[in-house]
């Protein structure tokens, strides 16, 4: 298990380069984050996906768009992973009916991606 030092170190650098990257270069999967970051094996994607999940806590705290939108996974329709849709319900960002998170999740981006 990593330490909480390591959590939030991991947080801030994932933060920094979703700031940093070029709009082209976005959205980046989860396993760009891991490899621009030099994240190696065990738990690289599950490593970048509970840093992800503490900026949202961070934005959604601070009144903030989610950064975290703008990291998708490499399967499905250029979306985020299952856990971004239930931590954004959880923190009350998005709606609890699955049949609006698309929607909710294109406006969520676009604002990440202005408010950079």
């Amino acid at each position: 298990m990593s330490q909480p030092n390591a959590d939030s170190l991991l947080a801030c650098q994932v933060r920094a380069l979703l700031m940093q990257a070029p709009a082209s270069a976005l959205p980046m999967t989860y396993q760009q984050v891991a490899s621009t970051l030099g994240l190696t094996p065990p738990r690289t994607i599950a490593r970048v996906a509970q840093a992800l999940e503490r900026l949202m806590e961070e934005d959604v705290a601070a009144g903030r768009p989610m950064i975290a939108a703008l990291v998708i996974s490499r399967r499905g329709e250029n979306l985020p992973a299952s856990g971004f849709f239930e931590k954004a319900v959880a923190l009350g960002r998005f709606p609890h009916d699955p049949a609006q998170h698309s929607i909710r999740y294109a406006e969520e981006r676009e604002q990440a991606l202005r408010a950079r």
